[in-house]
């Protein structure tokens, strides 16, 4: 459905030491990273797409934080869900909500939400029933 989201962010190095963890916690591979741009990619395994990017913005401008916006990543399992938060928030995240059911969702919408050290905010979240996870048990 998509080809890629692309979030901007002031410091690309607090950026990275950001979202480097956290996508290897949910199993997604950095596809590239280039400094000299800045701006970095990722993308599910053995996909092209869709890619998740950061980087400045191309208007070097500095980027915003959108109300309403936000990005929410698969994970696998409940516990990747509070892997992933936990780590979120010992690499400069901020707590939006931490993990649990969400039955106004779906009745097995696990999720966890938190903020980049840019106040762009994410969501990790779960569809499975407690117990069952995916193949992929990295998430």
């Amino acid at each position: 459905m998509f080809s890629h989201i692309f979030i901007g962010v002031s410091d690309f190095d607090r950026a990275l030491d950001f979202y480097v963890p956290l996508m290897a916690a949910l199993g997604i591979e950095l596809r590239f990273c280039d400094r000299s741009r800045p701006w970095a990619g990722w993308q599910s395994q053995g996909n092209p797409r869709p890619l998740f990017l950061i980087g400045t913005p191309y208007d070097n401008q500095p980027p915003h934080a959108g109300n309403g916006h936000m990005t929410a990543f698969l994970a696998t399992s409940r516990a990747g869900v509070r892997r992933a938060y936990l780590l979120a928030l010992a690499n400069g995240g901020t707590s939006e909500g931490e993990p649990g059911l969400r039955p106004q969702y779906h009745q097995d919408y696990y999720g966890a939400y938190f903020r980049d050290p840019d106040g762009n905010k994410l969501c990790i979240a779960c569809h499975a029933e407690e117990g069952e996870a995916s193949v992929n048990e990295n998430a």
